[in-house]
């Protein structure tokens, strides 16, 4: 955790004047029960108003000073905190953008999100507690020294205390911690069951799957309230604990306190000002337990922050990044990749060349592998072996960001931004004219309902774009990629919520359009890309056929029966 308090170096200004205005807190604290005492002894014995009244208010400017000192270092404090947390949320969050889908697949979406959120406000809180590390153990040692000067013997009584608070505060923390950390897990379950409800909202309702899920919520709701509750109750035993042991302690001292006066070894002013300290050593006491409850649940968030600052993505540019080439033509060779933890590959020997100018489709079975070889292209993962080339330079070796900005992509599930239609066209180039995002809507076959919709161009998406249908978001999917104007285009099934019109309108605006950049597609649908200059064709991972249609229906079995499956004889001849 404290690794993380590097970004506090900003702030060390500020967190230094909260050092010194709540040190100057607790000599003024310190210093209140002397001046009571004097007031008792020297005042209100003898009867000397004017010496009461003095000293009544120093007592009072004492205090204000005091309380002027913990308001300007509260507010220090409070910057310092709000700032630290978002420092780290944007550190962390700029970490996790750097990340590959691997890293996304191992720590998981929700856990990224309590980390991100909940695991960020447990440390912070830590900092907001800053005000108690100072004031608690300063009060402590300076509440001890005070009353040892007032009176040694009776201050045994204080010093035989502390030990034994201590050891019990100890042993109590050795049960609570590893709770803690298993508190910062469960919610990372609670919030994955959340998200999986609420995204696959549709779908639940639709098999009547509610109770279900509400059972599951249920499970790790109160998998989490049991341990919070076992937490509670470890925690509990503190304060009563600590109560106990000081007020028998304040008994102690008053009865033998009372024993000093009469044999006139103290005054009643100090033994006053004794009991003050008293209770000023166990309000710091309490400050001091707060902190150690909070500071293993900071702990364990800690550890799962670092985590995710440690992780370094397996995807990253190499020490000498190169330029892409101007010819886009992408070769694989020989490629083969498995996802971790999978007992075999998911795409295995692949070998083919997509030319500039030259659309080159893939189409097999569910699983075949089609979007991994779209997702080894985009560096999303890196090949376990073979190599995949654009304009002859290793991909390893292209810089990432000027790889991806020179590909077209539209993923296979249609992915829109909270925003306007134009933001969402201009995702793929934000310096995009409006004629260019028209242009590209016109070609995506997409102008016509944009049209129809109440501000055109201007009309805002809800999140997700679920205002628009399945169809729609993918046109302006393929919109976003069209405005980029990139070398390669990669379309990984991205035709399969369109009608036949609209498909074969949207295939022939596009071979217009892309008449100089490489064109890979996957599809499902064989007369999407019947017309293609190549067709790969996949089958458990592995190259069942690569040529045209004609050359794969005379010898490649696997396409003949994808044909067989979609086409009626008549459409095949």
């Amino acid at each position: 955790m404290f690794k993380l308090f590097r970004l506090l170096k900003p702030y060390r200004l500020q967190l230094t004047g909260v050092v010194v205005f709540m040190l100057m807190q607790s000599l003024a604290q310190l210093y209140l029960p002397t001046l009571l005492s004097d007031i008792v002894d020297n005042g209100v014995v003898n009867g000397d108003i004017p010496y009461i009244l003095k000293f009544g208010a120093y007592m009072l400017g004492v205090a204000l000073s005091a309380t002027v000192c913990v308001v300007i270092a509260s507010y220090l404090l409070a910057r310092s905190a709000t700032g630290f947390s978002r420092d780290l949320r944007r550190k962390v969050f700029s970490h996790v953008e750097s990340f590959s889908l691997g890293e996304f697949d191992k720590l998981s979406t929700a856990s990224l999100i309590t980390r991100t959120t909940n695991d960020i406000q447990q440390v912070s809180q830590v900092l907001v507690m800053m005000r108690m590390f100072i004031g608690a153990p300063t009060m402590l040692v300076g509440g001890v020294i005070m009353a040892t000067l007032k009176d040694a013997k009776l201050a045994l009584v204080l010093i035989c205390i502390i030990p034994i608070l201590a050891i019990a505060i100890v042993a109590i923390m050795r049960k609570g911690i590893p709770l803690f950390k298993a508190l910062q897990v469960k919610i990372d379950q609670i919030n994955l069951v959340l998200r999986e409800n609420l995204t696959g909202i549709r779908v639940i309702r639709a098999f009547n799957r509610s109770a279900h899920e509400q059972r599951k919520f249920e499970k790790a709701n109160t998998d989490y309230t049991q341990t919070a509750i076992k937490v509670n109750i470890i925690m509990s035993t503190m304060m009563p604990l600590m109560m106990l042991v000081f007020n028998l302690g304040v008994v102690v001292i008053l009865w033998y306190g009372g024993i000093r006066i009469d044999h006139n070894d103290l005054q009643i002013g100090d033994l006053m000002a004794f009991i003050q300290y008293a209770m000023q050593i166990m309000m710091s006491m309490f400050m001091m337990t707060m902190i150690f409850v909070m500071i293993p649940r900071a702990s364990a968030s800690g550890v799962r922050i670092n985590e995710v600052l440690d992780t370094q993505s397996a995807i990253r540019n190499s020490a000498s990044s190169e330029a892409l080439a101007d010819d886009g033509a992408v070769e694989f060779s020989d490629v083969t990749f498995s996802y971790p933890g999978a007992e075999q590959p998911a795409v295995r020997g692949i070998s083919f060349r997509a030319e500039p100018g030259q659309v080159t489709a893939v189409i097999g079975g569910t699983g075949s592998g089609k979007t991994t070889l779209m997702n080894l292209l985009l560096r999303f993962y890196d090949v376990s072996s073979g190599r995949i080339e654009i304009g002859g330079k290793p991909i390893q070796a292209l810089d990432l960001e000027g790889l991806r900005s020179r590909i077209g992509y539209v993923p296979q599930k249609a992915v829109l931004f909270s925003g306007t239609v134009a933001d969402n066209i201009r995702y793929g180039q934000e310096e995009a004219a409006d004629d260019e995002v028209q242009r590209a809507a016109n070609i995506a076959q997409a102008a016509e309902f944009i049209a129809e919709m109440k501000d055109g161009y201007d009309s805002v998406l809800a999140q997700g774009g679920k205002n628009l249908s399945g169809g729609q978001k993918q046109r302006l999917s393929i919109a976003r990629a069209l405005v980029r104007k990139p070398d390669i285009y990669v379309f990984d099934d991205s035709f399969s919520a369109l009608d036949f019109k609209t498909d074969a309108k949207l295939r022939a605006a596009l071979k217009a359009e892309v008449q100089d950049a490489a064109f890979i597609i996957v599809a499902q649908r064989v007369s999407t890309i019947m017309d293609a200059d190549r067709i790969l064709v996949l089958e458990d991972g592995a190259m069942a056929g690569i040529g045209t249609h004609a050359e794969l229906m005379q010898s490649c079995k696997v396409y003949q029966e994808i044909v067989a499956s979609q086409l009626s004889e008549e459409e095949i001849a």
